[in-house]
């Protein structure tokens, strides 16, 4: 397994990393990086209703999308980020890729007594409290699952920052924010950021079946990242994406997460369709929107343009009619 500890506090660079060792390393990559003030938001959401844009302009906070699913996430540098990419088992469901990911990190907080557990979709949790968030990203058959651990981060700026959805009467909530806690809270002594990372990274390394060593980004390799950061990680349209406009919109939560879908539509036809939420998937929404394109706007139209489609493998525990609903 390569281990890449990243000193980079580039938050536009941090999330170019991640894809290029997706796509390009063929071996299994262990890595813990920081970012400096960032909201990273999750690859379909709504980026201008995710942040509060005022508060974010005003303290300079970096907005990225990243290539992963879920919600956003507030970093700074007392927030530890971790990475495993590695083969991907065909089959493979979320909770199974969650669940084996984040073994190792519940293992070094346990030996060290604190009581943290994976709870729901993706949450890591001491006493009901959240200190980490994790999603997924699949290239071909590569897997990378990434988190974030609170561990000293501002409290004040992740919640002035994030913009807080409220309840819409009739529908399920947008955002469902949760109790936060940081790691120092519960962890012995006076436990540094880098002390936890150096005992992350030596449980890593102990593992006999991980053949461990360090190999930090090589020049050739930081040329092709450089690359894929300034034409995409750092572009107004990578992060910030299509305007949904103010076509129909309707929005539900699902056991899978949020979806929220903007429409517009003449003479009881989609002319165009915009798909937003934190949900998990493992192939690429605009799939669905542009089979939808001219569609129709009944149930039976579109329950047929979508018969081509694993609905579960594009909206991960969303069911199809509680999805197709939201069109009607």
């Amino acid at each position: 397994m390569r281990c890449i500890m990243d000193n980079t506090l580039d938050p536009w660079w941090n999330l170019a990393v991640e894809e290029y060792l997706l796509i390009n390393c063929r071996e299994p990559v262990f890595r813990l990086w920081r970012n400096a003030p960032a909201i990273i938001v999750g690859r379909n959401q709504n980026t201008r209703a995710e942040i509060n844009s005022d508060y974010v302009r005003k303290h300079n906070i970096a907005v990225v999308r990243r290539l992963s699913g879920g919600g956003a996430v507030f970093h700074d540098l007392g927030n530890i980020n971790f990475t495993f990419v590695d083969q991907y088992v065909p089959g493979t469901d979320t909770p199974e890729a969650f669940a084996r990911f984040t073994r190792p990190i519940l293992d070094v907080l346990q030996g060290l007594g604190v009581n943290a557990e994976l709870e729901g979709r993706n949450d890591l949790v001491i006493e009901g409290r959240k200190f980490s968030g994790n999603a997924i990203a699949l290239y071909r058959d590569r897997i990378l699952m990434h988190g974030t651990l609170l561990f000293s981060a501002s409290m004040n700026d992740m919640s002035q920052a994030l913009q807080v959805k409220v309840r819409e009467k009739g529908r399920g909530v947008v955002s469902n924010p949760r109790r936060v806690c940081n790691l120092s809270e519960y962890l012995p002594g006076n436990m540094s950021t880098q002390d936890f990372l150096s005992l992350l990274k030596k449980h890593i390394a102990q593992n006999p079946g991980n053949m461990y060593r360090d190999e930090p980004l090589n020049p050739q390799e930081c040329d092709v990242i450089k690359e894929l950061c300034e034409q995409k990680y750092r572009t107004f349209a990578w992060n910030y994406g299509r305007d949904p406009g103010k076509g129909l919109i309707k929005r539900e939560r699902f056991p899978g997460g949020n979806a929220e879908i903007h429409l517009t539509v003449k003479d009881n036809i989609i002319e165009d369709v915009r798909i937003y939420g934190d949900y998990f998937f493992l192939s690429p929404t605009e799939d669905v929107e542009n089979a939808l394109r001219g569609c129709p706007r009944t149930r039976d139209a579109i329950f047929r343009r979508l018969e081509g489609f694993a609905l579960d493998d594009y909206f991960r525990n969303i069911p199809p009619e509680g999805f197709v609903d939201l069109f009607l």
